[in-house]
Parts: structure tokens; sequence; C-alpha cells
């Protein structure tokens, strides 16, 4: 009767039971190892897998022409494109390693020197000169001046999406390049670094006409100091953009290009498949719309304020703002018009590519592999980690890979004889539509 009765109870009624025996710490323990599983593949962690190989990093991935003379005389000198990246052990997370970067990170005291430049259609664009990092005075001070016959090399830096001099991997790799004996010039971006829009106009990830007019004046005022540029995530895309129209017309001995999207038609697909990158975008689309917003009242031909104000992600901003401005019929028009992959393999200068596999913000589909490999003037390096700018390194997390990579490429190419090319004015179309205009006016009309 009592192996009965013990049958006739139901199996649920009997495994409750059993649940209510075991101890609630237990629990606590289950779900607290579920909860750890499920960030570790949320975030996309690789710390079992650096544990494994004893922290030792991967090897640098290097795609080049096979008669690429930069690569013969300069990278192959470069023992850090030769090396191996390996992550902060706490850190083994692309996006671990591009928040810190952003929100945790220390950076080095950068205090730089302001000077305002002016284009022709009335724009101001601040740049921000660091040539001593010893000096205490504060930050964004007034500009002393370069002498003309400086021949000390200058690199322009070109920041990323609503990004500027202040932003915690320019002052890493502002204050690395003047510890190598550089002037570096950090161009913000308009409305950026604390100036104002005094023009109906804003950048965007295909204006190439201001930083032409910065690399034009620099050279023009600077005639003998070597002349080179690098260009961050949106910055880099303008920068690879800006090299391949120009081809051998430019006044840049060489630049280098870090986390470049490519292809923002396919990064924008990218960008919205899953939580974690969705969140990255919805980040980047309120941040430019509170730069649209912070400049309303200089923006005439931006009507549909109320559009703006509803804008939640990139896209969104693209369509309110930068087609309006930017004339472009729609988003994916803009998107292919502007993708600095188009125009890689008219790069005429040389050209380091930095590009991490594992890039949260802009994917590895887009990056141009055989264009790379085609083009003699370019090498493109790829980790399979970093992130996107992140490249956090070392146990205290104090130094970013990246920019030891670009401070020892730069070098390498400063004293190559890749350096020592005949210099192309970059301002020579300037100056001959400057004389057409002049002979025009002092010929005779006919009507």
């Amino acid at each position: 009767m009592d192996c009965i009765g013990l049958t006739s109870e139901s199996p649920y009624v009997i495994m409750l039971k059993a649940a209510f025996l075991i101890p609630i710490s237990h629990y606590l323990f289950g779900f607290l190892f579920l909860l750890i599983v499920f960030l570790y593949n949320f975030v996309e962690m690789y710390f079992i897998k650096e544990l494994i190989t004893g922290f030792r990093g991967q090897p640098v991935s290097l795609s080049f022409n096979s008669c690429s003379n930069l690569y013969q005389e300069v990278v192959s000198k470069c023992k850090t494109l030769h090396g191996r990246f390996s992550s902060t052990p706490w850190l083994c997370s692309p996006h671990l390693q591009t928040i810190f970067l952003q929100f945790f990170e220390r950076v080095p005291a950068c205090n730089y020197q302001r000077q305002i430049f002016k284009t022709s259609d009335g724009g101001i664009i601040a740049l921000d000169w660091l040539r001593n990092v010893d000096d205490k005075k504060p930050s964004i001070k007034g500009f002393d001046g370069v002498q003309s016959d400086d021949k000390t090399p200058i690199v322009v830096v070109i920041p990323g999406l609503t990004s500027d001099s202040d932003s915690a991997y320019v002052k890493h790799l502002a204050f690395k390049m003047v510890k190598s004996g550089w002037n570096v010039v950090v161009s913000n971006h308009r409305g950026l670094g604390g100036v104002a829009i005094t023009s109906d106009r804003l950048y965007n990830a295909g204006c190439t006409e201001d930083i032409r007019k910065v690399i034009d004046h620099l050279h023009t005022r600077y005639p003998q100091a070597p002349l080179y540029a690098v260009g961050t995530s949106i910055g880099s895309n303008v920068l690879v953009k800006y090299l391949g129209e120009e081809g051998v017309n430019t006044a840049l001995v060489g630049a280098v290009s870090i986390c470049s999207p490519w292809d923002l038609l396919i990064g924008d697909r990218f960008i919205k498949r899953r939580l974690v990158q969705r969140s990255y975008d919805r980040i980047l689309g309120i941040g430019l719309k509170d730069y649209a917003e912070l400049h309303r009242s200089v923006l005439p031909s931006l009507t549909d304020w109320d559009s703006i104000a509803k804008i939640s992600c990139i896209r969104d901003y693209d369509k309110h703002v930068v087609c309006v401005l930017g004339n472009f019929e729609t988003v994916d028009t803009y998107y292919r018009t502007v993708s600095c992959s188009s125009y890689i393999g008219k790069v005429g200068v040389p050209l380091l590519c930095i590009s991490a596999l594992d890039d949260p913000v802009c994917t590895r589909e887009t990056i141009p592999w055989d264009e790379c490999r085609a083009n003699k003037n370019v090498v493109l390096a790829t980790t399979q980690h970093g992130g996107h700018l992140g490249y956090l390194e070392g146990m205290t997390a104090k130094s970013l890979w990246w920019v030891r990579a670009v401070d020892e490429f730069l070098c390498a190419l400063n004293s190559s004889s890749l350096n020592h090319r005949e210099k192309v004015c970059c301002v020579a179309h300037s100056l001959t539509f400057n004389w057409l205009m002049i002979l025009k006016t002092s010929l005779p009309s006919y009507g």
C-alpha cells in the first residue's frame, strides 16, 4: 500500500519537493554561472583562449603587393607590425577594449596650442597643435606659431565621428608622436573642439574639402616640413578618400588609416544586426543629433527639426541632416558615393591601414583586401583583436598598440628614401585657377 501511495503522487510534485531541498545558495551560484556565461558570449570575450596560449596574443597579418617598395623599405623594418598584439588580460573583448578607451582610460596630458583656420566659405576649423609634452600651461592656449623654415615633420590627425583633440586616443597618439620629435596638429571637424559653426555646412564622412584646404595651408606655410596624416574611424574614411582623389598630387609624404569603416553601406547593415551593435548605433546617433542641435541657429537649410529631434541612430542623422546639406538623393546614395573603399586603388603615396577583425563598429566585411594588395603604395595590417580604436595592451592598459605601430611606421617612412620624392605642390590647381581668372578679366569682352 505504501508503494502504491508513492507511485500515485504526481512526478511534478516530487520534483518540486526535491527542488525545495536544494539550498538557495546553490541556485544563486547556478544563476551567477549562467549570467557569466551569457555575458562572456555577449561581449565576445576571448580570455580563456588567451589564457590557454599564455597571453602571447595573435600575430599581425600583413597584406601588400609583392612589388611594394613601401614594404621593402619601410614596413619590413617595423618590429611592431611583424610582432603580435596581446590584449590587456582583463580587457579581452572588443567591446571592453572600445568602451574602456572612451570612458575609463587614463590619458596623457596634452596642452594644445590653438590656431583658428578660416575656410573660403566662412567656416572655422580649430587646429590644435602639440609640440612640447613638457608644457604645463593650461590646455588650448593661443598658438604662438611655428617658424616657416622649420623642418620638423608634421603629422595631421583627423579624429573620428563626434571626436576632437580632447579624445583619449587622439591624446595618446599626439603625446607619442611629440615624444618622438614630431609636431602634431589635430584638424578638428567643423563645429567640434569648442568652436562655432559659422557657415551653413557641417562635416560628413566624405567631405574632403576641409582637410584638403588644411593640408594646402600647412604645406604652403611650412614648405620644408615633411607632412604626414593619420585618420581614425570616420576621419580615416575622409583621409583615404582624399588620398584617392589627389593621387600623387598631394603634399603628404605618407599617411596611416586606423579602423576605417571602408564601405558605409555594408557598415550600416552591420551596425543594426545585433543588440550590442545597435547600442553603438544609438549612442553615436544621439551624439550626432546633439551636434546638429547645438548649431541649429546657423543652419537655415535644415527645416525639419521635429524629425531631427527624434534621431536615434546614425542613418537617421544622415537622412535628415547630411543628405539635406549635401544634396544627396538618398542615404544609400550618400554611402555609396563617399565610401573610401572606392578610392583605395588610386592612392599615390605610402599608406598603412590598420584594422581589427573583431571591430564592433566597423566590420571586417568591408575591408577591401584585393584593392589593398593591388596598390603598391598600400600595406594593410590586420589583427584578430583590438576593438574599435582600442588595442589596449599591458596589465595596466596604459598604452595603445596601434599608436606604437603608427609611431614606428611614420618614423621609418620619414627616414627612408620614400620621403625624398619630389614634392608636388597641391595648391597648383587653385593657383592655376587664379591665373586663368586674371587672364579672363584682362581679355576684351566680345558680348
